[in-house]
């Protein structure tokens, strides 16, 4: 797996490289700002971008606008938002490009709520192999946000989407409701028919009904042009 970085900070940028090279995994660049994200990108054509929110010259969204950018040039490319803040009108765009485009490999995680490096490495190969990797945090605030769809599921069936975007199996989601894994296979079925899914034989279609689920109201919302949204924790 060939990873490209894109953080600010010299110290995360270096330990993060470090860390992934480490575990076998090649970093053929990691950068300080977005035009050299994005020169990297068409250089190396990683598998992976890790990618912070803020970057020079603003520190505002640069990254994560280069992050939507580089999915739509690169449809192939995974990405994965790894910063303190939440932009979710730029991260509604990017999980709605992957819906569109029938692609995934998409993860935003929160950098003060990833527990371990295990933790993290996993997200990164999940994203890697076309998964999605959302923190509580983003799918929350993302769901607040969205006007269509909601009355389509029960709330049950909400609660086991939001933590099939977190990357869970069905046993771990059966585990954190305290229901039996075969009540959360139940659930997902429902969760596809309702929002129009075909049987498949792999795991496209779980993460398309995640995408799909998280896709921005077309309707609504701000523009490019609108002040962000900008929350941390």
């Amino acid at each position: 797996m060939r990873i490209v970085i894109a953080e600010d900070s010299g110290v995360i940028r270096a330990g993060l490289a470090d860390l992934l090279t480490d575990r076998g995994y090649e970093v053929p660049a990691a950068v300080a700002d977005a035009d050299a994200l994005r020169a990297a990108v068409a250089a190396h054509h990683p598998d992976v971008a890790v990618v912070d929110v803020r970057l020079p010259p603003t520190f505002t969204d640069e990254g994560i606008r280069a992050a939507v950018e580089l999915r739509r040039e690169h449809p192939g490319l995974g990405v994965l938002v790894f910063s303190q803040y939440i932009e979710t009108w730029y991260a509604t765009q990017l999980l709605g490009d992957s819906s569109r485009a029938g692609a995934a490999g998409v993860g935003y995680l929160l950098k003060d709520r990833v527990g371990d490096v295990d933790e993290f490495v996993e997200a990164l190969a999940r994203v890697a192999a076309g998964g999605t990797a959302l923190d509580a945090e983003v799918v929350t605030q993302l769901l607040d946000r969205r006007s269509v769809g909601l009355t389509e599921l029960t709330t049950r069936e909400r609660d086991v989407l939001a933590l099939m975007a977190e990357g869970r199996s069905n046993s771990a989601i059966a585990e954190l409701l305290v229901v039996t894994e075969r009540s959360v296979e139940k659930h997902v079925g429902n969760i596809f028919t309702k929002l129009g899914l075909p049987p498949s034989q792999d795991d496209n279609r779980r993460v398309l009904a995640v995408l799909r689920y998280l896709e921005p109201d077309r309707g609504g919302g701000k523009s490019p042009g609108a002040p962000a949204d900008r929350r941390s924790r």
